[in-house]
């Protein structure tokens, strides 16, 4: 099929109107190394999210920390990250793609070796912040490289890859974390951060140009809408991850930062339509196209959806089954393998086919094998699960690929670091919303169960009486005396009923994922016809 070529100068997409006929558009093969390196710096940055999760154990032993505090060591990365997403527009156009990206990159290895140095939890949560504010620039950035680097017909490729790193990242981030902190001590998983480092610097260096540098924009940028964005977010964030574990309203702690991310985002709001005189650090007019806010808001559940099914089942595992980390990683990579065979036909497809039923295809796979992790037991285990495993691999590419299409259908060249931005920003802020409602869910849903069996487990009924006398002669065949036997056969029953509880509380946190994942679809109808560009032309609707 004959396709129109497009001149793409340093800056940005060139016009089709003015470009010959060409069998083909060509990349060259420099701009491919910029955008494979921005796609590994994506995958870098949101796998380092939750690598720390199944190694927490080990880095709190070490630093003197509870669990509690630690849960710090998570929040600091997650409230760094989502400050500086909507910054990277700005930073950009100041510092140029090519200067910025390798700077900020630089620094994100500098931190993750601090992290693996650190000497106390105050150290550690320091160093995982500054490397969250480091890191997170280059989540949008890869989808801007796709944007603004590649033709229109090949921005379906690049999406794929890009869609890739958005789901691989956060199953492997924990299984990957555990492995090497297994093998190699926990230090491991922040200096392991070197390797797609280097690649990811050699490959920006090569493949994109410099730019000049224009600190006026900064000098003259929008600070007070950034200091209202960042106190929004960040305390939203500290909001969500906190308020679990603090009881929410019942803390005067959570209260305070649920204030302050009112009155933040209220302000962004504000500040964020130019009202002050000065020029917004990010275009939020954007979320007035409506298929823009379509495809934020469905990011949005996408990012709960796929944070939270990668919380809850390696939670279960560890919990219920009792697999060690690299049990839970064999479990989990039947998420991530099949993607990278189904992602390419993806690509291909959504030039041809309706965006809108490809995304209602993908959410009915994703929010079916939810559905099917929804009547687990105590013994489900590997052999169990993998097929709603493989059915969730099917499904996230069809999601993540064409909601990019419909988030940049119609995007100017200019908007383009700003819609990639707020997108990514939103699926993170969604990923944790998702993550802090199942978190409430699970401890509420457990109590309740833990009720209402606890209504038939009693010291009246026959089937208990049996079960008890029963668990009680087995432990005195183990030479336990007759009151001790009695004391736990009455734990071993208290514990069955504890686990049973929190086995429907995982169903529930499932079932729960399901419901809004299908929701979804109805949210996609509102937005236009959209098909990914096979040929020339910016990629608008069809």
């Amino acid at each position: 099929m004959a396709s129109t070529t497009i001149d793409t100068p340093a800056g940005g997409v060139g016009t089709p109107a003015l470009a010959p006929i060409m069998p083909s558009e060509k990349v060259s093969g420099r701009t491919w190394m910029a955008v494979a390196a921005g796609m590994l710096g994506a995958f870098m940055a949101v796998l380092d999210i939750q690598i720390t999760n199944s190694s927490l154990k080990d880095i709190l032993g070490t630093l003197s920390a509870t669990q509690e505090e630690g849960s710090w060591i998570a929040t600091a990365y997650l409230v760094a990250e989502i400050i500086v997403i909507p910054m990277t527009a700005l930073l950009t156009r100041v510092f140029g793609m090519r200067a910025y990206m390798m700077g900020t990159t630089a620094l994100f290895l500098g931190f993750s070796t601090l992290c693996g140095f650190a000497w106390n939890l105050p150290s550690m949560i320091v160093f995982r912040m500054l490397q969250g504010f480091t890191g997170g620039a280059l989540i949008p950035m890869a989808m801007t490289l796709v944007m603004s680097k590649l033709p229109p017909s090949k921005r379906a490729t690049g999406m794929a890859i890009f869609g890739l790193t958005a789901t691989l990242a956060p199953a492997m981030g924990p299984t990957f974390g555990g492995y090497l902190s297994e093998l190699y001590g926990w230090p491991s998983i922040f200096y392991i951060n070197w390797v797609p480092g280097v690649l990811l610097i050699g490959g920006i260096a090569i493949g994109l140009d410099k730019e000049k540098v224009q600190l006026n924009q900064l000098f003259n940028a929008d600070w007070l809408g950034i200091a209202f964005m960042a106190m929004g977010l960040g305390s939203l964030t500290i909001f969500l991850e906190e308020g679990n574990s603090k009881d929410w309203f019942d803390s005067s702690f959570i209260i305070t930062f649920a204030a302050m991310a009112i009155v933040g985002l209220l302000g962004w709001m504000v500040t964020g339509t130019g009202a002050m005189g000065k020029q917004p650090f990010v275009n939020l007019g954007l979320y007035g196209k409506r298929n823009f806010f379509a495809a934020t808001a469905l990011s949005m559940a996408m990012g709960m959806g796929l944070y939270g099914s990668s919380f809850l089942l390696p939670l279960y595992l560890g919990q219920i089954a009792g697999y060690s980390p690299m049990q839970i990683g064999e479990v989990i990579m039947w998420v991530g393998l099949p993607q990278l065979f189904i992602m390419p036909f993806v690509a291909k497809l959504s030039s041809k086919v309706d965006n809108r039923i490809l995304c209602s295809f993908g959410l009915l796979l994703f929010g079916g094998s939810c559905l099917m992790n929804a009547y687990m037991d105590a013994t489900t285990g590997y052999d169990q699960l993998l097929l709603s495993q493989v059915v969730r691999a099917l499904g996230q590419p069809f999601v993540m690929l064409t909601l990019s299409n419909f988030a940049m259908n119609g995007i100017s060249p200019k908007d383009m670091p700003s819609a990639s931005s707020l997108i990514n920003m939103t699926r993170n802020l969604g990923g944790s919303i998702g993550i802090a409602l199942l978190a409430t869910a699970l401890t509420s849903r457990e109590h309740f169960h833990s009720q209402r069996i606890g209504e038939s487990v009693t010291g009246f009924a026959a089937a208990t009486q049996e079960r008890l006398a029963a668990l009680t002669q087995s432990f005195m065949s183990k030479g336990f005396d007759a009151a001790s036997a009695s004391d736990m056969a009455l734990k071993a029953v208290d514990g069955i009923v504890r686990r049973e509880a929190y086995v429907m509380a995982y169903n529930d946190g499932f079932f729960l994922v399901a419901i809004v994942l299908f929701g979804c679809i109805g949210v996609l109808w509102f937005s236009d016809k959209v098909k990914a560009p096979s040929a020339g032309g910016g990629g608008g609707a069809h």
